[in-house]
C-alpha cells in the first residue's frame, strides 16, 4: 500500500517527514514501555526503539530537522539503511553524514550503530551483523530511491540480487554495476517488516519511477517492496 504526500517546497517536505517519523518512534517507546509494564518482569531492561536512515544530499535538511526534536534520544538507536564499504573518514561513508546531520543538538543522545567496519573482511562483517541480537529489524526506516528504482544498495545490476531480495538474512553484501563501492544493506526481507516506512524522494523524473514500479512490477528494489503484500510505504514527494 503506497500513501503518496506531495508538497510545494523542499523545506515543508523536511518539516512534516521529520514529524512523522518523530511521532512514529514517540509511538514506539510509548508502546513498549507499557508493553513491559504489563509484564512486570524483574529485571526487564528498558525498551529501546529503532531508526534506519539514509544517505544522500536530499535528506540532509530533514535529519538536521529532525535532531532537534526534542524526543527520547536515550532510548532510540539509530542506525543506517546502507553503507558503502569505505571508512567513516571518507567523503562517501552514510555514516559520517548520519553523525554530522543527524547525530547532533538533541539527538546526539542517541546511540549509533553503523554498518560497516572495513578492519573486517566483507563478507566476515555481514555475517557478524546477521548474527548479532542487537541488529534489530528497524522499527521506522527512512528511504531514498535512485533513478534506475534502486532502493536501500539493492541494485537491479548487482550479483547479488537475486539472494538479495530472497534471502531471511537482515544484511547483504552488494556490489553494483552502475554505482562505486562495495556496499552493506538492509535485504528486501528486512525492508518489508520494518514496521513505519517512508520514503523520501523529490522530482518528476523519480515520481515517474515509482508510478511506473507500482503499475507493473518491475526488476528494481522500489517495485519489489512496493508491490509486496502487507507492506505500507509513505511516500514524501517534493515537486522541486
Amino acid at each position: 500500500m503506497i500513501q503518496l504526500h506531495t508538497f510545494d517546497e523542499p523545506s515543508a517536505q523536511s518539516d512534516a517527514l521529520a514529524e512523522a517519523v518523530g511521532d512514529a518512534l514517540t509511538a514506539t517507546l510509548a508502546a513498549r514501555g507499557a508493553a513491559s509494564a504489563d509484564a512486570a518482569v524483574a529485571g526487564n531492561p528498558t525498551q529501546h526503539a529503532t531508526l534506519a536512515v539514509s544517505g544522500g544530499t536530499s535528506p540532509k535538511p530533514f535529519l538536521q530537522t529532525l535532531s532537534t526534536y526534542a524526543l527520547d534520544w536515550a532510548h532510540i538507536d539509530v542506525t543506517l539503511v546502507d553503507d558503502r564499504w569505505v571508512p567513516e573518514t571518507d567523503g562517501a561513508s552514510n555514516a559520517r553524514f548520519a553523525r554530522e546531520t543527524l547525530l547532533q543538538n538533541a539527538a546526539s543522545g542517541a546511540y549509533f550503530l553503523p554498518l560497516v567496519d572495513t578492519a573486517r573482511p566483507l563478507d566476515a562483517h555481514i555475517a557478524e551483523l546477521n548474527a548479532d541480537a542487537q541488529r534489530r529489524v528497524p522499527d521506522v526506516a527512512v528511504l531514498g530511491m535512485g533513478e534506475d528504482g534502486h532502493t536501500a544498495s539493492i541494485f537491479a545490476d548487482a550479483p547479488e540480487w537475486d539472494f538479495a531480495i530472497s534471502t531471511a538474512d537482515r544484511f547483504v553484501s552488494v556490489h553494483p554495476g552502475s554505482a562505486p563501492h562495495a556496499r552493506v544493506s538492509l535485504s528486501m526481507s528486512a525492508l518489508k517488516e520494518v514496521k513505519q516506512l517512508y520514503l523520501f524522494i523529490s522530482g518528476q523524473k523519480k515520481l515517474d519511477v515509482l508510478t511506473a514500479a507500482l503499475a507493473a512490477p518491475q526488476k528494481n528494489a522500489i517495485s519489489t517492496l512496493a508491490n509486496a503484500q502487507g507492506v505500507r510505504l509513505d511516500v514524501y514527494w517534493c515537486a522541486k
